[in-house]
Protein backbone atom coordinates (compact mmCIF):
# COMPACT_ATOMS: atom_id res chain seq x y z
CA UNK A 1 0.00 0.00 0.00
CA UNK A 2 1.53 3.36 -0.98
CA UNK A 3 1.99 6.12 1.57
CA UNK A 4 1.60 9.81 0.85
CA UNK A 5 2.57 12.75 3.03
CA UNK A 6 0.25 15.65 3.82
CA UNK A 7 0.18 18.73 6.02
CA UNK A 8 -0.45 17.99 9.67
CA UNK A 9 -1.92 21.50 9.86
CA UNK A 10 -2.95 22.62 6.39
CA UNK A 11 -2.95 26.37 5.66
CA UNK A 12 -5.97 25.91 3.36
CA UNK A 13 -8.16 25.15 6.41
CA UNK A 14 -9.66 22.03 4.87
CA UNK A 15 -10.80 23.54 1.57
CA UNK A 16 -9.10 20.88 -0.54
CA UNK A 17 -6.45 23.21 -1.96
CA UNK A 18 -3.33 21.55 -0.53
CA UNK A 19 -1.57 19.61 -3.26
CA UNK A 20 -1.93 16.21 -1.60
CA UNK A 21 -5.57 16.54 -2.72
CA UNK A 22 -4.50 15.80 -6.29
CA UNK A 23 -2.79 12.58 -5.29
CA UNK A 24 -5.62 11.53 -2.98
CA UNK A 25 -8.11 12.08 -5.81
CA UNK A 26 -6.04 10.08 -8.30
CA UNK A 27 -5.74 7.16 -5.88
CA UNK A 28 -9.47 7.28 -5.17
CA UNK A 29 -10.30 7.31 -8.89
CA UNK A 30 -8.33 4.13 -9.52
CA UNK A 31 -9.46 2.41 -6.33
CA UNK A 32 -5.99 2.17 -4.79
CA UNK A 33 -5.94 2.16 -0.96
CA UNK A 34 -3.25 4.32 0.58
CA UNK A 35 -1.85 5.46 3.88
CA UNK A 36 -1.21 9.07 4.87
CA UNK A 37 1.65 10.29 7.04
CA UNK A 38 1.06 13.78 8.38
CA UNK A 39 4.05 16.13 8.46
CA UNK A 40 4.46 19.37 10.40
CA UNK A 41 6.04 22.47 8.84
CA UNK A 42 9.07 21.95 11.06
CA UNK A 43 9.43 18.29 10.06
CA UNK A 44 9.22 19.20 6.37
CA UNK A 45 12.60 20.93 6.66
CA UNK A 46 14.31 18.11 8.54
CA UNK A 47 16.70 15.62 6.90
CA UNK A 48 14.24 12.71 7.04
CA UNK A 49 11.68 14.53 4.91
CA UNK A 50 14.25 16.27 2.71
CA UNK A 51 15.50 12.81 1.75
CA UNK A 52 12.05 12.23 0.23
CA UNK A 53 11.43 15.73 -1.11
CA UNK A 54 14.57 17.83 -1.64
CA UNK A 55 12.52 21.06 -1.61
CA UNK A 56 10.87 20.31 1.72
CA UNK A 57 7.28 20.27 0.51
CA UNK A 58 4.32 17.90 0.37
CA UNK A 59 3.12 15.57 -0.95
CA UNK A 60 5.51 12.71 -1.39
CA UNK A 61 4.59 9.23 -2.60
CA UNK A 62 6.29 6.11 -1.26
CA UNK A 63 5.62 2.65 -2.68
CA UNK A 64 8.19 0.07 -1.68
CA UNK A 65 11.59 1.31 -2.81
CA UNK A 66 10.07 4.02 -5.00
CA UNK A 67 9.84 7.59 -3.69
CA UNK A 68 8.31 10.35 -5.81
CA UNK A 69 7.60 14.03 -5.34
CA UNK A 70 5.83 16.64 -7.54
CA UNK A 71 2.11 16.05 -7.96
CA UNK A 72 2.19 15.85 -11.74
CA UNK A 73 4.78 13.08 -11.66
CA UNK A 74 2.91 11.22 -8.92
CA UNK A 75 -0.46 11.42 -10.69
CA UNK A 76 1.13 10.29 -13.97
CA UNK A 77 2.75 7.35 -12.18
CA UNK A 78 -0.60 6.32 -10.71
CA UNK A 79 -2.41 6.79 -14.02
CA UNK A 80 0.13 4.68 -15.94
CA UNK A 81 -0.20 1.77 -13.52
CA UNK A 82 -3.94 1.69 -12.96
CA UNK A 83 -6.89 1.84 -15.33
CA UNK A 84 -9.22 4.80 -15.20
CA UNK A 85 -7.14 7.95 -15.61
CA UNK A 86 -5.59 7.55 -19.06
CA UNK A 87 -7.27 6.33 -22.28
CA UNK A 88 -6.07 3.07 -23.76
CA UNK A 89 -5.89 4.41 -27.33
CA UNK A 90 -2.37 5.74 -27.90
CA UNK A 91 -3.16 9.18 -29.34
CA UNK A 92 -5.90 9.90 -26.80
CA UNK A 93 -3.52 8.82 -24.05
CA UNK A 94 -0.85 11.20 -25.33
CA UNK A 95 -3.36 14.06 -25.47
CA UNK A 96 -4.45 13.39 -21.87
CA UNK A 97 -0.83 13.63 -20.75
CA UNK A 98 -0.47 16.89 -22.68
CA UNK A 99 -3.39 18.30 -20.68
CA UNK A 100 -1.69 17.24 -17.46
CA UNK A 101 1.34 19.34 -18.42
CA UNK A 102 -0.86 22.20 -19.62
CA UNK A 103 -2.70 22.35 -16.30
CA UNK A 104 0.50 22.58 -14.25
CA UNK A 105 2.82 24.48 -16.61
CA UNK A 106 0.51 26.85 -18.50
CA UNK A 107 -2.67 27.45 -16.50
CA UNK A 108 -1.50 27.16 -12.89
CA UNK A 109 1.50 29.58 -12.79
CA UNK A 110 -0.47 32.83 -13.36
CA UNK A 111 -3.17 31.63 -10.95
CA UNK A 112 -0.55 30.97 -8.26
CA UNK A 113 1.08 34.36 -8.92
CA UNK A 114 -2.27 36.09 -8.43
CA UNK A 115 -3.03 34.14 -5.28
CA UNK A 116 0.37 34.77 -3.73
CA UNK A 117 0.18 38.49 -4.50
CA UNK A 118 -3.25 38.70 -2.90
CA UNK A 119 -2.05 36.91 0.22
CA UNK A 120 1.43 38.33 0.67
CA UNK A 121 1.74 41.61 -1.20
CA UNK A 122 -1.46 43.45 -0.32
CA UNK A 123 0.39 45.99 1.85
CA UNK A 124 3.07 46.78 -0.72
CA UNK A 125 3.00 50.19 -2.40
CA UNK A 126 2.90 48.66 -5.87
CA UNK A 127 0.18 46.09 -5.13
CA UNK A 128 -2.74 48.03 -6.66
CA UNK A 129 -0.74 48.72 -9.79
CA UNK A 130 0.39 45.12 -10.22
CA UNK A 131 -2.95 43.44 -9.49
CA UNK A 132 -4.62 44.25 -12.85
CA UNK A 133 -1.59 42.84 -14.68
CA UNK A 134 -1.83 39.57 -12.76
CA UNK A 135 -5.58 39.38 -13.33
CA UNK A 136 -5.10 39.95 -17.06
CA UNK A 137 -2.61 37.09 -17.24
CA UNK A 138 -5.06 34.75 -15.56
CA UNK A 139 -7.88 36.01 -17.76
CA UNK A 140 -5.89 35.33 -20.93
CA UNK A 141 -5.38 31.70 -19.96
CA UNK A 142 -9.00 31.27 -18.91
CA UNK A 143 -10.21 32.78 -22.19
CA UNK A 144 -8.16 30.23 -24.10
CA UNK A 145 -9.20 27.31 -21.93
CA UNK A 146 -12.86 28.32 -22.09
CA UNK A 147 -12.69 28.50 -25.89
CA UNK A 148 -11.23 25.00 -26.02
CA UNK A 149 -13.74 23.46 -23.64
CA UNK A 150 -16.78 25.20 -25.12
CA UNK A 151 -19.75 22.97 -24.29
CA UNK A 152 -17.83 19.75 -23.68
CA UNK A 153 -17.89 17.96 -20.35
CA UNK A 154 -14.16 17.21 -20.34
CA UNK A 155 -11.04 18.43 -22.10
CA UNK A 156 -10.67 15.59 -24.59
CA UNK A 157 -13.52 13.11 -24.58
CA UNK A 158 -13.76 11.09 -21.37
CA UNK A 159 -12.52 12.25 -17.96
CA UNK A 160 -8.78 11.76 -17.57
CA UNK A 161 -5.81 12.69 -15.41
CA UNK A 162 -5.63 15.89 -17.44
CA UNK A 163 -9.06 16.89 -16.16
CA UNK A 164 -8.17 15.86 -12.62
CA UNK A 165 -5.21 18.24 -12.54
CA UNK A 166 -6.99 21.02 -14.42
CA UNK A 167 -9.95 20.98 -12.04
CA UNK A 168 -7.66 21.19 -9.01
CA UNK A 169 -5.83 24.12 -10.62
CA UNK A 170 -9.06 26.01 -11.37
CA UNK A 171 -10.33 25.39 -7.84
CA UNK A 172 -7.58 27.73 -6.66
CA UNK A 173 -9.78 30.53 -8.04
CA UNK A 174 -12.77 29.64 -5.86
CA UNK A 175 -12.19 32.43 -3.36
CA UNK A 176 -11.71 35.08 -6.08
CA UNK A 177 -14.99 34.38 -7.92
CA UNK A 178 -13.15 34.93 -11.21
CA UNK A 179 -14.82 31.84 -12.68
CA UNK A 180 -18.21 33.56 -12.46
CA UNK A 181 -17.22 35.19 -15.76
CA UNK A 182 -16.57 31.76 -17.30
CA UNK A 183 -19.76 29.69 -16.89
CA UNK A 184 -18.47 26.70 -18.82
CA UNK A 185 -15.30 26.54 -16.71
CA UNK A 186 -17.31 26.95 -13.51
CA UNK A 187 -19.57 24.07 -14.59
CA UNK A 188 -16.49 22.03 -15.48
CA UNK A 189 -15.14 22.43 -11.96
CA UNK A 190 -18.52 21.49 -10.47
CA UNK A 191 -18.54 18.30 -12.58
CA UNK A 192 -15.12 17.40 -11.26
CA UNK A 193 -16.13 18.09 -7.67
CA UNK A 194 -19.23 15.92 -8.11
CA UNK A 195 -17.23 12.80 -8.89
CA UNK A 196 -17.45 10.31 -6.00
CA UNK A 197 -13.67 9.89 -5.94
CA UNK A 198 -13.22 13.64 -5.52
CA UNK A 199 -15.69 13.70 -2.64
CA UNK A 200 -13.88 10.86 -0.88
CA UNK A 201 -10.52 12.61 -1.29
CA UNK A 202 -11.94 15.95 -0.16
CA UNK A 203 -13.59 14.42 2.92
CA UNK A 204 -10.35 12.64 3.85
CA UNK A 205 -8.35 15.85 3.63
CA UNK A 206 -11.01 17.83 5.49
CA UNK A 207 -11.00 15.23 8.28
CA UNK A 208 -7.32 15.99 8.94
CA UNK A 209 -8.05 19.69 9.42
CA UNK A 210 -11.16 19.00 11.50
CA UNK A 211 -9.25 16.65 13.79
CA UNK A 212 -6.42 19.16 14.16
CA UNK A 213 -8.71 22.08 14.92
CA UNK A 214 -10.53 20.21 17.68
CA UNK A 215 -7.51 18.61 19.34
Amino acid sequence: MPTITAFANSPDRGRGQARDMRVRWALEEVGQPYDVRLVSFEAMKQPAHLALHPFGQIPTFEDGDLVLFETGAIVLHIAERHAGLLPTEANARARAIVWMFAALNTVEPPIVDLGMATLLERDESWYEERLPILRDRVGARLDELSDHLRGADWLDGAFSAGDLLMVTVLRRLNASRILVDYPNLASYVVRGEARPAFRRAFDAQLAVFTAGSTS
